[in-house]
């Protein structure tokens, strides 16, 4: 199997605003909110409130992280590709940070490469943030705080597909319709998230859908790598 394939490491997160309502917020974080809101709002009519509770969790300062999936290549014994996912989800965010962190710390980061769609705008600082945040430190992996753009040798697909074009954003949805592989959104979207965990309390729901999307970016990874496998893709889920 090709060595390139071994040491990358494929991740998605889903993230949700730290509490549902706004108004759960203390009075020093309203302030630095409204603050917020107030680049975001395009709508005049547009409350806190409601921007809150639809764009908080993509925020690192106004969010957390409730689930990290992660899937790595693998030879089946047969000599076929494989691909293992595993997932760290969970209320406690800075139980399943530590978890993940744990995880990165026994990879050799001098081979290690992440993978992630658009990874370098969020996945990667988003995660680097609340690592910080919850006093855990940054792991090897991703000590990126001062680093270049070019010494930053982690890889992200939508980087990938722009081809050094910087004015377009292509999603994974439709970067999957394109190259003929199965969605991820069979019963949610990421404009989901953060309902399906405030209102639905429904984090096995959440962990499915991220470990779908880790998938995805694998199979998306080997077509824009143009790597034809010869039978499909062996999955194998860790607990």
């Amino acid at each position: 199997m090709i060595q390139e394939l071994r040491d990358i490491l494929f991740l998605d997160i889903e993230t949700v605003a730290k509490t549902y309502a706004f108004s759960a917020l203390d009075e020093r974080m309203k302030v630095q909110w409204s603050r917020k809101a107030s680049h975001l709002r395009q709508d005049p009519e547009l409350t806190d409130e409601r921007l809150y509770q639809e764009r908080a969790g993509i925020y690192a300062e106004f969010g957390k992280i409730v689930c990290i999936a992660v899937g790595k290549f693998f030879e089946t014994e047969s000599g076929d590709l494989g691909l293992k996912t595993k997932a760290y989800y969970g209320d406690d965010e800075k139980e399943l940070l530590s978890e993940f962190k744990s995880m990165l710390e026994k990879t050799d980061s001098t081979t290690l490469r992440l993978c992630a769609h658009n990874g370098k705008e969020f996945d990667y600082p988003y995660l680097c943030r609340r690592l910080l945040v919850n006093e855990l430190g940054l792991p090897s992996a991703l000590n990126l705080m001062g680093r270049k753009p070019w010494d930053v040798q982690h890889l992200d697909t939508l980087e990938m597909w722009k081809f050094g074009d910087y004015k377009h954003y292509t999603s994974l949805d439709l970067l999957t319709a394109i190259f003929g592989i199965p969605t991820s959104k069979l019963d949610m979207d990421g404009s989901q998230v953060n309902s399906a965990y405030h209102l639905d309390n429904n984090l096995s729901k959440i962990k499915d859908y991220c470990v779908r999307d880790v998938i995805v970016l694998a199979r998306l990874y080997l077509k824009l790598k143009s790597i034809i496998l010869d039978k499909e893709l062996t999955l194998m889920v860790s607990e």
